[in-house]
């Protein structure tokens, strides 16, 4: 009998730890280590990654939102948590559950000065975020005398770290652009901390940074997204990572179809000649994108591809099942290795991060 029994994403913490492990073996030994755990730890579960990644000593997290932080919170994590992305009407949940925001422009830093002071904070935990090329959030270059006057006439914050963020650290025909990046980032923290009088965490560089630039730019702590997870942009080191999360489900009902016989919605999918099909309880609803149906997915059942056929459903998608040897109730892969993943990403015309995180919340988590 199958093992799975119903569809699952089965998380692997041995490989957690192993992809934890050899981003650590990448880094100086007093070099900080923050785990990325938004979007539900890159579509895994992240209560469930960040519990065990405390087991083993990360010094901190990162989400994008507040209410990702509460969930932390509420699950017992006590480790430091830097809010990514705050917003203003979240600022009373964030000093609640002891989450730190990043301040990234005038707006957000005066607002959350006002908050902290009115809540009689004093040096209540802040990060600062520049912009150094990526243009999405962050402070600019010039901003660094403004956000110390600021700074100085409070006792309300501390400023836990300063931060930026490369735009295309992957790629090596972009190199004199990273390093113009990380020029403009040590600048702007020399000048900070020359001005504030005391020295924060320094970080800029994500996965691809650390395996391209750590020589450069490691500063005080990096921050790991996808490379936990097993991924990179390099396969070479991706094939040096353990695959994570494990995605499968079962065959629910095998149909046998005539010629001219139709498979689906629309009936976009029209059989040439006798077949058979299975029908897999998962569909868009749970992340299989719809660019995925009329054969350019796929899944494996008992070793052997089969062809998604016709449109993805809501919560069911069908697979050609002709010449494999398979009953009801027998297990299918969907992906269970980084290959996999980035070949029906690459099918699907996206990347492998859209694929992990759009795993629906609905598909059971379980631990391996």
């Amino acid at each position: 009998m199958s093992k799975t029994q119903e569809t699952i994403l089965e998380i692997d913490v041995s490989a957690l730890k192993h992809n934890f492990e050899f981003i650590k073996s990448k880094l100086h030994a007093k070099t900080k280590v923050l785990a990325v755990v938004k979007a539900f730890a890159y579509g895994t579960d992240a209560t469930i990654v960040a519990n065990y990644l405390e087991q083993l000593n990360v010094d901190y997290f990162a989400v994008a939102y507040t209410h990702e932080g509460v969930n932390l919170r509420n699950a017992g994590v006590k480790t430091p948590i830097l809010v990514l992305h705050p917003q203003i009407v979240n600022f009373e949940s964030i000093i609640d559950y002891n989450l730190e925001p990043n301040l990234y422009n005038a707006r957000v830093l005066t607002a959350f000065i006002a908050f902290a002071q009115e809540r009689k904070k004093v040096s209540y935990p802040i990060h600062i975020k520049f912009n150094t090329g990526l243009n999405r959030l962050g402070f600019w270059e010039n901003d660094v005398d403004y956000i110390v006057e600021k700074l100085q006439k409070t006792t309300a914050l501390q400023v836990v770290s300063l931060f930026s963020h490369l735009a295309a650290s992957e790629d090596l025909n972009e190199t004199n652009f990273t390093q113009d990046q990380i020029t403009s980032f040590t600048k702007i923290a020399r000048d900070f901390e020359r001005n504030i009088g005391y020295k924060p965490i320094l970080h800029q560089l994500n996965t691809s940074g650390i395996l391209n630039y750590a020589d450069q730019a490691q500063f005080d702590m990096v921050r790991v997204g996808i490379g936990l997870y097993g991924f990179a942009n390099d396969m070479k080191i991706t094939k040096q990572l353990k695959n994570v999360m494990a995605l499968k489900s079962i065959v629910s009902q095998i149909h046998r179809i005539e010629p001219n016989e139709s498979v689906g919605y629309n009936r976009a999918f029209k059989a040439s000649g006798f077949m058979k099909t299975a029908t897999i309880p998962i569909g868009h609803a749970d992340g299989i994108h719809r660019a995925l149906g009329n054969g350019k997915g796929y899944v494996t059942i008992n070793g052997e591809k089969a062809l998604i056929i016709g449109n993805v459903c809501m919560d069911m998608i069908m697979v050609n099942i002709t010449n494999i040897d398979c009953e009801e109730g027998d297990e299918v892969i969907i992906f269970d290795h980084q290959k996999t993943v980035n070949d029906l990403a690459k099918n699907a015309n996206t990347i492998s991060y859209e694929l992990l995180t759009a795993i629906s919340q609905r598909v059971k988590r379980i631990v391996k």
